[in-house]
């Protein structure tokens, strides 16, 4: 039995060695580690990824799959809960470092099963509301910015986040987690985050604007 670690980079920003790192800090010992460069999660479903096929082929009854988040696995609904429950069916173990959940086939008992379920489904669910808000954002600034008949002169204070923790905090403000917790994940001013939740459309549009 060996416990996968399975990242998904998919911006300049996200790498694979802080998901490690975000792993191990949370307990995880990892045996092998698989990594996909630059793939759209909304996009490219897990069994047609060059590293997520890997999984599919690899991954036997009582390995550990590990990944960060579900949104790792993908950005869309049917295509996360089909693989979820795929390797739940071949007996292997799913855990995220985020939350530390645990998805298995260990029970058989029906309401305990729903339960999984339905958690299975309400993650995937968020991960696929959490892309499709994070489009519409980005879209407005983009028709934001083309509305403007002229050059900005002032393009406004620089942003103090990059795209990436952009991206980031906003997935997990999707989550449920509170300003001190994304704080500390990212290494951003609480009240950067603050000012992201109250205005993300605000927020992406100052990054277009100074092309981040």
């Amino acid at each position: 039995m060996k416990t996968v670690l399975y990242a998904r980079v998919s911006t300049v920003d996200q790498t694979a060695e802080h998901q490690l790192t975000q792993a191990r800090q949370a307990g995880f010992t990892i045996d092998e580690v698989v990594i996909d460069q630059g793939v759209s999660g909304v996009n490219v479903p897990l069994a047609e990824r060059a590293q997520g096929r890997r999984l599919f082929d690899m991954l036997r009854k009582g390995d550990v799959l590990v990944v960060r988040w579900v949104d790792r696995l993908g950005r869309n609904y049917a295509d996360v809960t089909d693989a979820v429950r795929h390797f739940i069916r071949k007996g292997v173990i799913i855990k995220t470092v985020i939350n530390n959940l645990t998805f298995d086939g260990a029970t058989n008992e029906p309401m305990q099963m729903a339960i999984r379920d339905a958690m299975i489904s309400f993650m995937a669910a968020a991960a696929q509301s959490q892309a499709e808000a994070l489009k519409i954002a980005q879209r407005a600034g983009i028709e934001h910015a083309k509305a403007q008949n002229k050059p900005r002169t002032y393009k406004g204070r620089k942003p103090s986040f990059s795209r990436g923790e952009f991206d980031t905090v906003t997935r997990m403000l999707a989550e449920g987690a509170g300003a001190s917790s994304i704080s500390e994940a990212t290494g951003l001013t609480r009240q950067t985050v603050l000012r992201i939740r109250a205005d993300p459309t605000a927020a992406n549009s100052a990054l277009i604007a100074w092309g981040l």
